[in-house]
């Protein structure tokens, strides 16, 4: 199949999804308006990455979606080895060098005390796989956002969940309306937290600096393991509170994700990077990395 469209005839990437023990191509109808998700975003979801022919950490992102959902109140009624048969199964409805999107997802169908509060009985669940093309390492613009990632107080932050994302979505959009690629977003205290859409990392000197974690961002699978390929190859990584002023004098800024891994920014507003030696060393051993699981 090379192509699907969804039940309002909009063109969709090639899509396999798992639901109620079958798979199904293209974008699946699976809630209804008084689904608790849909309309009281009781959602949380992973997402792991195939691209030329491997799966990076693919684990540890289908343990993560338990463990999100667990924080937001879900049942993880799938357990670790099903997640992996069931991705394995996915895989093969692909070409073994297609770039996908694996998403692993759990919902809350019902509530109780007046359906606000999350129903863990009525945890449903699904596998998603898609195409989606690895971006190219020619990286991206970003400029400061106006708006702030939530406290822990105040968002469900100890987990990938659904609702976390409109706040990146409309800095995303308003750092587009002004000719940006990417915004910037910071915390309460106005520290650097993390791009709209990855973790962020900045060299000066020689040291790679990235957010310590603070609670007010996830602290992402890749951004722990391109920390941890740096250090293994002699360079030092600091985990600290970073400044605006401490991206606008770094030497070099690039972004850490699953979705496009490691890219360089270009420019932070009126600041202009080229691409250096550090985002180079740490996309290196990050595709040597993947391409040894």
């Amino acid at each position: 199949m090379t192509g699907t469209k969804d039940m309002a005839g909009t063109a969709q990437e090639e899509t396999w999804t798992y639901f109620e023990g079958a798979w199904h191509p293209g974008n699946v109808r699976m809630m209804g308006p008084r689904t608790h998700a849909a309309w009281l975003a009781s959602m949380v979801f992973d997402g792991a990455r195939a691209f030329e022919g491997v799966t990076p950490d693919l684990d540890l992102h289908l343990a993560r979606v338990n463990r999100s959902a667990v924080a937001l109140g879900l049942e993880p009624v799938v357990t670790h080895e099903t997640w992996t048969a069931l991705v394995r199964e996915g895989l093969a409805r692909f070409s073994p060098d297609a770039a996908l999107y694996i998403r692993p997802m759990y919902w809350a169908e019902g509530g109780l005390g007046g359906a606000v509060r999350i129903d863990p009985a009525s945890t449903s669940w699904c596998l998603c796989l898609y195409e989606a093309p690895m971006p190219p390492p020619t990286g991206f613009t970003a400029t400061l956002s106006p708006f702030r990632r939530p406290t822990a107080d105040s968002a469900p932050l100890d987990a990938k969940a659904g609702c976390l994302y409109p706040n990146g979505a409309r800095a995303i959009a308003e750092a587009a309306s002004r000719g940006f690629g990417n915004a910037l977003m910071r915390d309460a205290l106005g520290n650097v937290a993390e791009f709209a859409t990855a973790n962020v990392m900045m060299a000066r000197d020689g040291v790679v600096y990235t957010p310590v974690a603070n609670g007010t961002f996830l602290a992402g699978i890749t951004r722990g393991r391109v920390i941890a390929l740096l250090r293994e190859a002699g360079v030092t990584v600091v985990e600290t509170t970073l400044t605006v002023d401490d991206l606008m004098g770094a030497d070099e800024v690039f972004s850490v994700g699953n979705y496009a891994k490691v890219v360089p920014v270009t420019a932070l507003d009126d600041r202009t990077f080229a691409p250096g030696p550090l985002f180079a060393k740490a996309r290196a051993l990050y595709w040597a990395f993947a391409h040894r699981q």
